[in-house]
C-alpha cells in the first residue's frame, strides 16, 4: 500500500505510470538492499541517506508531521490482534 501511494502521487507530480512505477520500484529496491547490506539500524540508515535541506529530509518531515509512526504502530497492532483472534478461532 505504500508503493501503491507513492506511485500514485508520482503519477499526480506528472510521471508517467510506467515511470512512476519503476521509481517506487527502484526505491524500495534500494532501500531494501542497503538495509539487509548493512548492520546499521533503519534509523540510522535513515539519517546517513537525508541531507539536511534536501528532498529525502522535506519528504520526512511531512511523513513525520502526518503521523506515520503512529499509523505503522496501530497497522501492526491491528494485525496482531487479528492473528490472535484467529489463532484463537482455530484452536
Amino acid at each position: 500500500m505504500v508503493m501503491e501511494a507513492m506511485q500514485a502521487a508520482a503519477e499526480q507530480l506528472g510521471l508517467r505510470p510506467e515511470e512512476a512505477h519503476l521509481l517506487i520500484v527502484q526505491t524500495a529496491l534500494g532501500a531494501a538492499k542497503l538495509a539487509l547490506e548493512s548492520d546499521d539500524l533503519p534509523g540510522e540508515l535513515r539519517q546517513k541517506v537525508t541531507s539536511k535541506g534536501g528532498t529525502t529530509e522535506a519528504a520526512l518531515n511531512v511523513l513525520t508531521t502526518g503521523g506515520l509512526h503512529d499509523l505503522f504502530a496501530q497497522a501492526l497492532q491491528a494485525a496482531a490482534s487479528r492473528s490472535r483472534e484467529l489463532a484463537a478461532a482455530n484452536s
